[in-house]
């Protein structure tokens, strides 16, 4: 496997492809997949060892306080994707087509994947099922490898009438399963199942020869994805259930920032260990020379 090295020189862990995660898949070792949309959540997450990163279209709620994942463009998932690049070294970088950029026509879809892996992306996410499979197959043909996602699709939540679990009863399931078999037929490499039944989930995954992702579909799934901002307490809105709260740094930061502006109110920061100094000889021959000295006329002026 091929490595990319880091700035300090140093050299990270194997680049993480999708022939690392098929093998992952084969020897049933769980596949981590965390999202990111900057560049020092994109290297701390890549620093933990985390399998794939996503840059989620969920970033237009996360990061930019949109109510759904509809409102984000290209343009800004670009943004956000050159970012993560720039600090997911070994990780798996995965870059999510957002709403508009793909169900439309086929090749702006395989343009905008194209657009992705220019940004520094390793393959692309998009939402959808079989209606799909001819698009899925003309990004994989082009070179770009492929994660579907099914289930619940937050780019169809209208049509969906909210964020509600799909796949409750016999007919929703199975086309479920037929959707996740079509991705697979039409070449993706992985496909995310969202907000599903564990038994469920547990039987697509089983069915399938690719790996499953789960969130918010129990843990019989190939591997696990979670929203950074949900796993570290940073989003102030309600989260999912299957949203697992490994922190509340949320919290901490808010305190932070409270603290900061008490110690400014009452003079205690900055002190004398936040500040520089000069050298006194040169603080002497600063204050003294003649362009410091005030004209006669302002002497006993006020100061």
């Amino acid at each position: 496997m091929s490595t990319r090295p880091t700035d300090s020189g140093a050299v990270p862990r194997p680049k993480t492809t999708v022939l690392t995660l098929r093998e992952k898949h084969r020897l049933g070792q769980p596949i981590s997949v965390l999202t990111a949309y900057d560049y020092p959540t994109a290297s701390a997450v890549d620093a933990a060892g985390v399998d794939a990163i996503l840059v989620g279209d969920s970033l237009a709620m996360v990061v930019l306080g949109h109510p759904n994942t509809l409102a984000v463009t290209m343009d800004e998932m670009l943004h956000h994707a050159r970012a993560v690049a720039r600090g997911g070294r070994s990780a798996l970088l995965i870059g999510d087509l957002p709403f508009l950029s793909y169900q439309a026509d086929t090749a702006e879809a395989v343009r905008n994947a194209g657009h992705f892996l220019q940004a520094g992306m390793d393959a692309v996410k998009l939402e959808g099922g079989r209606h799909l499979a001819e698009t899925v197959g003309a990004i994989v043909r082009a070179g770009i490898p492929v994660m579907g996602h099914v289930g619940l699709t937050p780019q169809s939540v209208n049509a969906m009438g909210g964020f509600r679990v799909q796949g409750r009863t016999a007919v929703a399931a199975r086309a479920i399963l037929d959707d996740a078999l079509a991705l697979q037929e039409a070449g993706c490499f992985a496909v995310v199942l969202e907000s599903v039944p564990y038994r469920v989930a547990d039987h697509i995954t089983r069915r399938l020869s690719i790996p499953s992702i789960g969130i918010g579909a129990g843990a019989g799934t190939s591997g696990q994805v979670l929203v950074i901002h949900d796993l570290l307490g940073l989003y102030d809105k309600r989260s999912p259930k299957f949203a697992k709260r490994y922190a509340e740094l949320g919290t901490l930061q808010a305190e932070a920032i409270a603290a900061y502006k008490r110690e400014v109110e009452d003079r205690t920061f900055p002190t004398r260990d936040h500040a520089y100094a000069i050298p006194e000889d040169e603080w002497q021959a600063f204050v003294q020379s003649p362009a410091q000295r005030r004209p006669s006329s302002l002497k006993g002026a006020r100061r």
